[in-house]
């Protein structure tokens, strides 16, 4: 590595290294220790980054959407001048390809400015006025006035396999950060030099902007984590990473003496139907790109499609063939690091072992890279609700099932847990016959998508990167796009305080030029 790292938390706008454990961060391709060492926190030490962040939260949610917004697009230019030499640390840590973590950089400073025309826009208020009805019989109505505010200190917990658009400066701090709310990082233990680099990216933008010291906290090391959730300065969690670890972080939080919500990323399988009259027009296309998505990354996204579903013909045993020949011919890769590989191991066991699965192709796993792997398992493994099939397995691995009928399919859809996406691939004669999938999978997924692969999500309003547990732990939420903002936000109302005393966004006068609900209609308007 070409560059040195203090490997001391962030905590309050200054350094510290108070705790006597040291971690390590490896190269991901050879699992060599890196050089340098990184501080685990105390437990003073995540008490103190606490303090920090409740310290600033009444400082930094007074300051107006304005200067927030230009903090979080001094936060986008420092990360868009992170050089090649960063780029070199991040690919060094996880395996992942240059061109790779230089998309994952333009996205995570892409998410900022998105941010920054939130704060703008003014929408996030969420600003209601119903004026007084002092003639209203038989009781009058007073003045009522809401808006909202961040909900205080947010632990953000670091993905894994998105060194940077998930992490110290990804989508949960973005979002959080936009509401008002200070955060306090907890790094991920795979790319925790990546994770320093983006700290000092953060903190130069803060005292480029003038935020207050303790806006940003960063700490490593591992079991850190628990202190965290159950101090009750945070208010909020954010976290991305495996189902195990995301129950015990909500079980936490809700057996606090002031429960809190967490907003935890953790399992999906994403289903992919294929329908048939797409099969028997494009069956060979759709095969090929089935398994380009299932191979993405080395399948280490959170929408990677672990699950084809398909009606028993001619043309679906045809477009098994294809897949498998497909699947056959890709390569293996390096996972993001030996704990990862680990897990994949032994999901693949899980599936060889079970009767009801047959190993349609794939090499055996040995070595240090994921073979990509293609499954058949029996329908009777999802009607049952056998878990094995609504597992995720985090890699390059798909499985496909073959069901008897619509009706079946209708069944085995019925029986998926809750899902990050399902796709459908169909043509528009499947649509009409059809049609009925949407009404079932809306209620099962946070994205359906048609004719696409769910292994690319825009950043934009609309989008929804969530669903129904266990693909989240609060399917009303999304950690992609601006309804993000949401999660740490909460109503306040006003009744009957004199205009002068209001926040701006409620004032009479409209200053910040607002769209409002008032009277029950929508307003840009000032109040007369």
């Amino acid at each position: 590595m070409h560059m040195s790292f203090s490997g001391y938390n962030f905590i309050g706008g200054q350094r510290s290294a108070l705790g006597d454990t040291l971690v390590y961060s490896v190269d991901a391709h050879t699992g060599e220790r890196l050089p340098g060492a990184f501080h685990q926190a105390s437990l003073d030490e995540v008490d103190n980054a606490v303090a920090a962040a409740s310290a600033a939260f009444p400082a930094y949610r007074k300051l107006s959407a304005e200067r927030r917004a230009q903090f979080l697009e001094a936060i986008a230019d420092e990360l868009d001048g992170l050089g090649e030499d960063f780029i070199a640390v991040t690919c060094q840590e996880t395996a992942l390809p240059s061109a790779r973590i230089a998309g994952e950089r333009a996205r995570t400073s892409g998410q900022m400015r998105l941010f920054a025309q939130v704060l703008r826009r003014g929408d996030f208020y969420g600003a209601r006025i119903d004026r007084a009805l002092p003639a209203r019989t038989p009781l009058p109505r007073p003045d009522l006035r809401q808006y909202r505010i961040g909900v205080g200190p947010v632990a953000v917990f670091g993905a894994s396999n998105f060194p940077l658009a998930f992490s110290t400066a990804g989508g949960d701090t973005a979002a959080a950060l936009a509401a008002g709310c200070p955060v306090v990082f907890k790094a991920h233990s795979g790319h925790m030099a990546t994770a320093e680099r983006v700290a000092e990216a953060l903190l130069r933008a803060a005292e480029r902007t003038g935020m207050p010291a303790g806006v940003f906290n960063m700490i490593f090391g591992g079991g850190v984590g628990e202190a965290l959730v159950k101090h009750p300065g945070i208010q909020a969690v954010g976290f991305t990473g495996s189902l195990k670890g995301g129950r015990a972080l909500c079980d936490m939080a809700a057996a606090r003496a002031q429960p809190i919500p967490v907003f935890a990323e953790m399992s999906s399988i994403n289903p992919v139907l294929v329908l048939p009259h797409a099969l028997a027009s494009r069956s060979a296309q759709l095969a090929k790109d089935l398994s380009a998505s299932v191979v993405q990354g080395c399948g280490q996204f959170c929408t990677n499609p672990g699950l084809v579903l398909g009606i028993r013909s001619p043309a679906f045993s045809a477009f098994i063939e294809q897949l498998r020949g497909h699947m056959a011919e890709q390569a293996p890769q390096t996972m993001l690091n030996a704990g990862t590989l680990a897990s994949y191991g032994k999901g693949i066991q899980a599936l060889l072992a079970h009767p009801g699965v047959e190993k349609l192709s794939g090499l055996a796993q040995s070595g240090k890279q994921a073979q990509p792997q293609l499954f058949k398992a029996d329908v009777s493994l999802l009607l049952e609700q056998d878990e094995l099939l609504q597992e995720e397995v985090f890699g390059p691995c798909t499985v496909v099932v073959e069901v008897n009928d619509q009706a079946e399919l209708l069944r085995a859809v019925n029986a998926l847990h809750g899902q990050l996406t399902a796709t459908l691939l169909a043509d528009s004669d499947d649509l009409g016959a059809f049609g009925q999938l949407f009404d079932v999978l809306e209620v099962k997924v946070g994205r359906v998508l048609l004719n696409g692969y769910p292994t690319g999500v825009e950043v934009c309003d609309a989008m929804v990167h969530g669903g129904p547990y266990p693909a989240t732990s609060d399917a009303r939420g999304t950690s992609v796009g601006t309804l993000a903002i949401d999660r740490f936000l909460r109503p306040v109302c006003y009744q009957n305080v004199p205009d002068a005393l209001l926040p701006e966004a409620l004032r009479d006068a409209n200053p910040l030029g607002i769209q409002r609900l008032v009277d029950g209609k929508p307003s840009n308007a000032a109040l007369n």
